[in-house]
């Protein structure tokens, strides 16, 4: 009988973490998808209605002309002066004070997956929601404020660890849990299931 649950156990466990990422990827897909098709699909059909006179809508078009207008932007910024107008488009959008901080976090964010590195230092334990309860996090940053040492712990969501809170603590409070990072999210994604 330990053979049988075992063997579903693991099982189980292997087809949840093909599953889930792959849940993960169509969910983004359909919703960028839906977005792009949504925002410029509608724009074409205008502009279709008023050269033909007629209604039609094309699924799939908006989506399309959103994939050309990605490709124009790549060979614009491919060349000398393309480049030159895309970092002075930049510096205007650094100048604006809510667009700044939403721009340099979204760049910041694509270039951790350009550079395919882990933006994550090691796992940890933290006091969280309240004293003597431990949950597992993720060390993002450590800063300095007013004097006092601080470590950015991101603790995820269980079983999607894609969503959780990024939260300040005091270096002292911050336990090394002797799990590497990949262990820690398999945890996290298992929910608490494949302990290492």
């Amino acid at each position: 009988m330990d053979i049988i649950i075992r063997h579903l156990r693991k099982t189980f466990i292997t087809g949840l973490f093909i599953i889930i990422p792959i849940g993960i990827t169509i969910f983004i897909l359909k919703f960028l998808f839906n977005l792009a098709d949504g925002i410029l699909g509608s724009y074409i059909d205008q502009l279709f209605s008023l050269v033909t006179h007629q209604e039609l809508h094309i699924p799939g078009l908006g989506m399309i002309t959103g994939a050309v207008v990605i490709y124009l932007t790549g060979v614009l910024a491919t060349n000398i002066i393309g480049s030159k107008l895309l970092k002075i488009g930049e510096e205007l959008l650094t100048r604006i004070p809510l667009v700044k901080s939403i721009y340099s976090s979204s760049k910041q964010l694509i270039k951790v997956f350009q550079d395919g590195k882990s933006s994550y230092r090691k796992a940890v334990f933290v006091e969280w929601p309240r004293p003597g309860v431990k949950a597992i996090g993720f060390v993002t940053a450590e800063v300095v404020q007013n004097g006092v040492s601080m470590v950015v712990v991101y603790i995820p969501t269980m079983p999607n660890p894609t969503s959780g809170f990024a939260l300040y603590f005091r270096a002292e409070d911050v336990e090394d849990s002797g799990m590497s990072v990949e262990d820690a999210v398999k945890f996290v994604v298992s929910g608490g299931v494949v302990v290492p």
